[in-house]
């Protein structure tokens, strides 16, 4: 499983590790890689911006849980080529947006944080044009913390 902007690890890096899961953390916070080492000592994880990720293998799974909308609309149209470029034949991709087309700033800790969405039909043709097919998605999902799941598979 290839965690795409994984933070500190916890929880989603975390339960996958102990659901025997091999992981690779990738995120571009210096300050969060070290969080997600110090939390998960034997994961391997590296510093790199999802932007520009090239880590030249391919993973079964890939999860962007609260990263990948913290993008700019073009940036995210962007990484779906990066998605597919890391993942295995039938590979699984999990990731959260918002509701709907538009952009927010939201705050952590008293900063800025920017929130981007693209529009679900988006977010539906660049998955195909990428060689990923739907198998999921649930728009402000209460068992989710009212986030915005997609889940697609790759069928090349």
């Amino acid at each position: 499983m290839l965690d795409i902007g994984c933070g500190s690890g916890k929880p989603l890096a975390r339960e996958l590790v102990r659901r025997g899961f091999a992981v690779t953390g990738v995120d571009a916070a210096p300050e969060m890689l070290a969080l997600f080492r110090r939390n998960l000592p034997d994961t391997p994880a590296c510093l790199a911006d999802m932007r520009e990720l090239a880590l030249g293998q391919r993973f079964a799974g890939l999860l962007a849980w609260d990263s990948f909308f913290h993008l700019r609309p073009d940036d995210q149209r962007k990484m779906f080529r990066r998605f597919q470029d890391h993942a295995a034949p039938g590979a699984a991709l999990m990731f959260t947006s918002g509701p709907s087309e538009g952009c927010a700033i939201g705050d952590m800790e008293g900063e800025p944080l920017y929130h981007g969405s693209l529009g679900p039909e988006e977010y539906r043709s660049l998955l195909q044009a990428c060689g990923f097919e739907v198998a999921g998605h649930a728009a402000e999902d209460p068992e989710a913390g009212k986030r915005t799941v997609w889940l697609a598979r790759q069928t090349g």
